[in-house]
């Protein structure tokens, strides 16, 4: 129980920094290469949110398998 809490403050963490790093670079006050630093953390930091997020649809889509009874319905983000 403790590794499914521990992953969801992983990705709170991961997003909350990403999120600081965009607000960091937007000002526009940091050197090339802190920019370039920030922006490289923020690839990984996305990286990780994203592999997280496709680990959460996978598990949920399993859920939903295994109940048979529902249908699985293609969450429209363009909508």
């Amino acid at each position: 129980m403790a590794t499914k809490k521990s992953t969801a403050i992983d990705f709170e963490k991961a997003l909350a920094e990403l999120e600081g790093l965009v607000e960091q670079l937007e000002k526009g006050d940091l050197t090339l290469e802190e920019s370039l630093q920030r922006f490289e953390r923020g690839i990984e930091l996305a990286h990780a949110c994203q592999s997280a997020l496709q680990r959460a649809e996978q598990k949920v889509e399993k859920l939903i398998e295994s109940n048979a009874q529902v249908d699985i319905i293609p969450f429209d983000t363009q909508g």
